[in-house]
């Protein structure tokens, strides 16, 4: 994985008062490599090494370092990907159907729209958005 992604983990836990251990790293390395938020059951059936209790807390750890984040799907499975600052801007499908949460990143005009639409809300509430995101409920093209 990026040296740079690690570094940055390394700063974040080093601020959270945490230190960036093999097991987070393991975990840090499946999540940049799986391409859409995993669960714990996926990331045990990627890396059956990893002890279950284990990744529980480190992915807590994690979240509160600022390195993950946690994505809620459309089942009880809370899924888990890198922060979005260490990636790149992207939204989520959720299948009501198998529970997947894959990423998707919108066209530039979409996000465009989006930011004109954030931007008229926040005039008409006084409300001051940091970020968004957009999660499309629906069902898969491989459950259709």
């Amino acid at each position: 994985m990026s040296t740079s992604l690690h570094e940055t983990a390394t700063s974040r836990l080093r601020g959270a008062q945490q230190r960036y251990t093999r097991g987070r790293q393991t975990l840090v390395d499946i999540l940049a490599g799986a391409g859409r938020p995993l669960s714990i059951p996926d990331i045990l059936a990627i890396d059956a090494s990893v002890p279950q209790s284990s990744v529980y807390r480190n992915l807590t750890t994690l979240e509160l370092a600022g390195v993950v984040r946690k994505v809620q799907g459309a089942d009880e499975f809370s899924r888990f990907e890198l922060a979005e600052d260490l990636t790149e801007h992207h939204h989520h499908l959720v299948c009501t159907s198998c529970g997947t949460v894959d990423d998707y990143t919108a066209p530039s005009h979409v996000e465009h729209t989006m930011a004109q639409a954030i931007d008229e809300i926040a005039g008409e509430t006084g409300f001051r958005a940091d970020f968004h995101r957009l999660d499309l409920i629906g069902v898969c093209a491989r459950c259709r």
